[in-house]
């Protein structure tokens, strides 16, 4: 165990260290990127869930709007269950307004 989990005095702080990763996402107009900020609990509140990812994008807009994250007893099953779902749902931008 680190050392910085034990500078948390209560779990309802709920400390974390933030992990950043990026990765491109191509789509009809392009491509964009995708941040993904894994934060790593000192103490979660479900064991086997000690660490959360969660995109700074949202996907399928047009359709259910949502915001790919995951949870995981491991850092890269965070982030790779986060990943799924850029990978399988399209972002679909603004819409572009035509000038006249």
């Amino acid at each position: 165990m680190s050392d910085w989990k034990y500078l948390q005095r209560d779990p309802t702080e709920a400390l974390a260290r933030l992990h950043f990763f990026s990765v491109k996402k191509k789509h009809s107009a392009g491509e964009i990127e995708v941040r993904i900020t894994v934060r790593e609990f000192a103490t979660p509140e479900i064991a086997t869930m000690q660490f959360y990812a969660t995109a700074d994008v949202e996907l399928n807009q047009k359709t259910a709007s949502f915001q790919p994250c995951g949870w995981s007893a491991t850092l890269s099953g965070a982030l790779s269950e986060c990943l799924n779902n850029p990978r399988r749902f399209e972002y679909q931008g603004p819409e572009e307004v035509s000038v006249r």
